[in-house]
């Protein structure tokens, strides 16, 4: 995973929601903006595929914003919202492997068919007959 954490810049800001006057007078919301395209941990593939995979994330503007407002205190909210934009960059780097397509063994056929048979024949004989 690579640290880009000295490419972000943040942004404080009031929380909302209870609190008390704390609330109403300390910025502990910490809002993180990273540049995806300026960067310069990643190559421009790593960059296009970062930029397609987070595409409701990214502004007009090209930042990558993620805000955080979990803590009492600005601090931890800085070091969530980082954490949490590290793991988002790294989960969007993934390359899933290609699916082979394969084909049922003729034993999984036979066996699958066998099933079927006599599934039928305990429903037949349940029936009645006069």
């Amino acid at each position: 995973m690579k640290d880009f954490s000295t490419e972000i810049s943040y942004k404080t800001s009031r929380s909302s929601g209870a609190g008390g006057q704390n609330v109403n007078k300390v910025e502990t919301a910490v809002t993180a903006m990273w540049n995806v395209m300026e960067t310069q941990f990643f190559s421009f593939d790593e960059k296009l595929r970062i930029s397609e995979k987070l595409k409701n994330r990214i502004n007009s503007e090209g930042l990558l914003q993620m805000t955080s407002s979990e803590s009492r205190t600005q601090l931890q909210n800085k070091k969530i919202v980082t954490e949490k934009m590290l793991e988002l960059v790294e989960k969007s780097l993934f390359v899933p492997k290609k699916r082979l397509a394969t084909k049922p063994s003729k034993g999984q056929i036979q066996k699958r068919i066998d099933n079927k048979k006599k599934l039928s024949e305990k429903k037949e004989n349940r029936k009645f007959r006069f």
